[in-house]
């Protein structure tokens, strides 16, 4: 019997090495641009940048009105998103039956993840902007960027449902538990690690996008805050869009700010995200 050229453990140190290669591939790349970005927008974070409205046609001042508006979006779409989300995904986890309508749904649902944001900005636009008549507003924005995190959070909140072990429900059933009793009680629970993270997800992708509020929301210069859901409102997104490519002659460290706290938004979120799935994960009981 002839022996392999290469024995199992040179074959899994050249697979870790592989893989180390590609994750490197990956990360590096990350890393140099957040450094860029943090190595050219840091001269332009101070107070006044950060707590004032901007001025001379945006080259001066700061964007106070463009984080409020952004905190605002991602509010409204939490508040509309995560109940849909998350009451959808119980029912196709737990509740329904497995038949070609629920495996039709389920591909719908996939499907509507990986649809273009433009296309959700031209349905946000003519939905909720012209046939509601909601006007371009926060509203308007907040349901559109909702529409398009839903499907998110109802496929990895269903990913984190179905990963509870059966035995939680069996036992809840011998107890003489309602499935209501063990989804609330026991389920939901141990699968909060990744419902939470799928939230998240959802709610950074909701959190950069531009196309959608470019035409439900987004306003050019509006240097003031919102006076109620149905004005328009700055948002930081489209602010580096505009300062970026529609203003001549912008600072260049006005511009790298901007991304520098757009950037710092998006991590504070990703690690709140991971410091309470940590938490819910040692509280875990399989």
């Amino acid at each position: 019997m002839r022996r392999p050229l290469v024995n199992r453990h040179t074959q899994q140190r050249i697979g870790f090495a592989l893989l180390a290669l590609a994750a490197l591939i990956v990360v590096i790349p990350i890393i140099l641009v957040v450094l860029v970005i943090i190595a050219r927008g840091i001269g332009a974070i101070n107070w006044e940048f950060l707590t004032q409205a901007p001025r001379e046609g945006m080259k001066a001042g700061g964007i106070f009105p463009a984080i409020v508006g952004t905190l605002l979006l991602m509010a409204g779409t939490a508040l509309a998103a995560i109940p849909v989300g998350i009451g959808g995904a119980i029912y196709l986890s737990e509740y329904a039956r497995d038949s070609w309508l629920t495996r039709a749904i389920r591909l719908a649902i996939i499907n509507l993840a990986g649809i273009p944001s433009v296309v959700y900005g031209l349905f946000g636009l003519g939905m909720f902007v012209l046939f509601l008549r909601l006007g371009t507003s926060i509203i308007a924005g907040s349901l559109t960027l909702a529409i398009m995190t839903i499907p998110i959070i109802i496929s990895s909140t269903e990913e984190a449902l179905r990963a509870v072990p059966t035995e939680f429900r069996t036992v809840n059933a011998s107890l003489g538990g309602t499935r209501w009793q063990g989804i609330r009680n026991i389920v939901l629970p141990q699968s909060l690690p990744g419902i939470i993270t799928g939230v998240i997800l959802g709610l950074l992708r909701a959190a950069g996008e531009t196309a959608p509020i470019l035409f439900t929301v987004a306003a050019f210069f509006l240097p003031r805050l919102p006076s109620s859901l149905f004005d328009q409102t700055m948002a930081l997104p489209y602010h580096l869009y505009v300062i970026s490519t529609q203003v001549p002659g912008m600072p260049e460290k006005v511009q790298y700010g901007t991304a520098l706290v757009l950037l710092a938004l998006v991590l504070s979120l990703n690690i709140v995200a991971t410091i309470v799935r940590s938490y819910f994960r040692r509280r875990r009981q399989w």
